[in-house]
Protein backbone atom coordinates (compact mmCIF):
# COMPACT_ATOMS: atom_id res chain seq x y z
CA UNK A 1 0.00 0.00 0.00
CA UNK A 2 1.83 3.36 -0.48
CA UNK A 3 1.70 6.33 1.86
CA UNK A 4 -1.70 8.49 -0.45
CA UNK A 5 -3.78 5.34 0.27
CA UNK A 6 -2.39 4.46 3.51
CA UNK A 7 -3.49 7.87 4.72
CA UNK A 8 -6.75 7.82 2.50
CA UNK A 9 -8.14 4.85 4.15
CA UNK A 10 -6.97 6.22 7.62
CA UNK A 11 -9.07 9.05 7.09
CA UNK A 12 -12.06 7.65 5.79
CA UNK A 13 -14.89 6.60 8.35
CA UNK A 14 -14.95 3.28 9.49
CA UNK A 15 -17.84 0.93 9.12
CA UNK A 16 -18.78 -2.70 10.63
CA UNK A 17 -17.55 -5.62 8.24
CA UNK A 18 -19.80 -6.96 5.85
CA UNK A 19 -20.42 -10.40 7.64
CA UNK A 20 -19.66 -13.94 5.62
CA UNK A 21 -22.83 -15.05 7.55
CA UNK A 22 -25.15 -12.47 6.13
CA UNK A 23 -25.82 -10.90 9.66
CA UNK A 24 -28.81 -8.42 9.26
CA UNK A 25 -30.13 -5.90 11.65
CA UNK A 26 -31.63 -7.70 14.87
CA UNK A 27 -33.08 -9.31 17.25
CA UNK A 28 -29.94 -10.40 18.25
CA UNK A 29 -29.63 -13.52 20.63
CA UNK A 30 -28.83 -12.38 24.68
CA UNK A 31 -25.16 -11.94 24.89
CA UNK A 32 -23.00 -13.04 27.60
CA UNK A 33 -23.94 -11.35 30.19
CA UNK A 34 -20.09 -10.74 31.86
CA UNK A 35 -19.77 -7.40 31.05
CA UNK A 36 -23.23 -6.44 32.91
CA UNK A 37 -22.14 -8.71 36.65
CA UNK A 38 -17.90 -7.11 36.17
CA UNK A 39 -19.53 -3.99 36.15
CA UNK A 40 -22.70 -3.94 38.27
CA UNK A 41 -21.11 -6.47 40.77
CA UNK A 42 -22.91 -8.73 42.82
CA UNK A 43 -24.92 -7.65 46.11
CA UNK A 44 -26.88 -10.58 48.07
CA UNK A 45 -28.44 -7.68 50.17
CA UNK A 46 -29.64 -4.12 48.89
CA UNK A 47 -27.86 -1.48 49.09
CA UNK A 48 -27.62 2.51 47.56
CA UNK A 49 -24.49 2.22 44.80
CA UNK A 50 -24.14 5.87 44.78
CA UNK A 51 -25.81 8.44 47.20
CA UNK A 52 -27.79 9.84 44.60
CA UNK A 53 -29.29 6.50 43.73
CA UNK A 54 -31.94 3.65 44.14
CA UNK A 55 -31.57 0.49 45.93
CA UNK A 56 -30.06 -2.20 44.19
CA UNK A 57 -29.71 -5.99 44.69
CA UNK A 58 -28.57 -8.80 42.94
CA UNK A 59 -26.43 -7.55 40.11
CA UNK A 60 -27.94 -4.05 39.51
CA UNK A 61 -31.14 -4.90 40.03
CA UNK A 62 -33.50 -2.24 40.77
CA UNK A 63 -37.32 -2.88 40.22
CA UNK A 64 -39.04 -3.00 43.75
CA UNK A 65 -35.56 -3.01 46.00
CA UNK A 66 -35.96 -1.84 49.39
CA UNK A 67 -32.93 -1.38 51.68
CA UNK A 68 -32.43 -4.24 54.12
CA UNK A 69 -33.69 -6.69 51.28
CA UNK A 70 -31.98 -9.88 50.95
CA UNK A 71 -31.40 -12.81 48.20
CA UNK A 72 -29.87 -15.64 47.17
CA UNK A 73 -27.80 -16.58 44.36
CA UNK A 74 -30.23 -18.14 42.61
CA UNK A 75 -32.41 -15.04 42.49
CA UNK A 76 -30.36 -12.74 41.61
CA UNK A 77 -29.39 -14.94 38.55
CA UNK A 78 -33.22 -14.88 37.81
CA UNK A 79 -33.55 -11.24 38.27
CA UNK A 80 -30.41 -10.36 35.62
CA UNK A 81 -32.32 -12.58 33.01
CA UNK A 82 -35.25 -10.96 33.64
CA UNK A 83 -33.98 -7.61 33.58
CA UNK A 84 -31.68 -7.99 30.68
CA UNK A 85 -34.92 -9.36 29.06
CA UNK A 86 -36.52 -5.44 28.53
CA UNK A 87 -32.42 -4.26 27.79
CA UNK A 88 -32.99 -6.97 24.43
CA UNK A 89 -36.80 -5.68 23.84
CA UNK A 90 -34.81 -1.78 23.44
CA UNK A 91 -31.87 -3.34 21.50
CA UNK A 92 -33.99 -4.62 19.05
CA UNK A 93 -36.71 -2.01 18.72
CA UNK A 94 -34.07 0.73 18.18
CA UNK A 95 -31.19 -0.69 16.45
CA UNK A 96 -31.60 -0.72 12.48
CA UNK A 97 -28.03 -1.65 11.58
CA UNK A 98 -25.88 -4.37 11.48
CA UNK A 99 -23.49 -5.47 14.95
CA UNK A 100 -21.11 -7.36 15.60
CA UNK A 101 -21.48 -9.75 18.94
CA UNK A 102 -19.18 -7.24 21.27
CA UNK A 103 -21.08 -4.75 20.09
CA UNK A 104 -24.37 -6.33 20.85
CA UNK A 105 -22.55 -7.16 24.54
CA UNK A 106 -21.38 -3.33 24.88
CA UNK A 107 -24.63 -1.62 23.97
CA UNK A 108 -26.29 -4.43 26.49
CA UNK A 109 -24.12 -3.10 29.42
CA UNK A 110 -24.58 0.84 28.27
CA UNK A 111 -28.33 0.33 27.97
CA UNK A 112 -28.57 -2.33 31.30
CA UNK A 113 -26.83 0.99 32.88
CA UNK A 114 -28.53 4.12 31.30
CA UNK A 115 -32.18 2.82 30.63
CA UNK A 116 -33.77 2.14 27.40
CA UNK A 117 -35.02 5.92 27.62
CA UNK A 118 -31.82 7.91 27.60
CA UNK A 119 -30.34 5.42 24.63
CA UNK A 120 -33.73 6.00 22.21
CA UNK A 121 -33.22 9.64 22.57
CA UNK A 122 -29.38 9.40 22.27
CA UNK A 123 -27.06 10.88 19.76
CA UNK A 124 -25.51 7.53 20.16
CA UNK A 125 -28.08 5.38 18.92
CA UNK A 126 -28.47 7.81 15.89
CA UNK A 127 -24.71 7.75 15.25
CA UNK A 128 -25.24 4.03 15.23
CA UNK A 129 -28.08 3.94 13.11
CA UNK A 130 -26.47 6.34 10.85
CA UNK A 131 -23.54 3.41 10.93
CA UNK A 132 -20.95 5.59 12.26
CA UNK A 133 -19.38 3.13 14.32
CA UNK A 134 -16.70 5.10 14.99
CA UNK A 135 -18.67 8.00 16.18
CA UNK A 136 -20.81 5.32 17.98
CA UNK A 137 -18.01 3.81 20.03
CA UNK A 138 -16.99 7.76 20.89
CA UNK A 139 -20.74 8.45 22.31
CA UNK A 140 -20.04 6.28 25.73
CA UNK A 141 -17.47 8.25 27.25
CA UNK A 142 -19.76 11.09 27.21
CA UNK A 143 -22.07 9.24 29.75
CA UNK A 144 -19.98 9.53 33.02
CA UNK A 145 -21.95 11.75 35.37
CA UNK A 146 -24.51 11.19 37.80
CA UNK A 147 -26.70 14.58 38.48
CA UNK A 148 -23.75 16.41 36.69
CA UNK A 149 -20.57 15.15 38.58
CA UNK A 150 -18.25 12.75 37.26
CA UNK A 151 -18.01 9.34 38.54
CA UNK A 152 -15.41 7.17 38.52
CA UNK A 153 -17.21 4.06 37.87
CA UNK A 154 -18.79 4.95 35.28
CA UNK A 155 -16.02 6.14 33.23
CA UNK A 156 -14.02 3.04 33.62
CA UNK A 157 -17.48 0.98 32.82
CA UNK A 158 -17.74 3.29 29.67
CA UNK A 159 -14.00 2.83 28.88
CA UNK A 160 -14.70 -1.17 29.01
CA UNK A 161 -17.83 -0.61 26.79
CA UNK A 162 -15.88 1.62 24.25
CA UNK A 163 -13.13 -0.72 24.00
CA UNK A 164 -15.24 -3.91 23.46
CA UNK A 165 -17.92 -2.12 20.73
CA UNK A 166 -14.63 -1.12 19.19
CA UNK A 167 -13.25 -4.92 18.76
CA UNK A 168 -16.32 -5.19 16.20
CA UNK A 169 -15.36 -2.28 13.91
Amino acid sequence: MNLAAFFKRLIQPRRAPVRASGMKPGPWAIPDLEPIKRHEGLRLRAYLPTPNDVPTIGWGHTKGVRLGQEISLAEAQRLIEKDVAWVKRVIDGAVKVPLGPNQVSALYSFVFNLGGSNFRKSTMLRKLNAEDYVGTANEFKRWNKQQGKVLRGLTKRRAHEAGLFRKDI
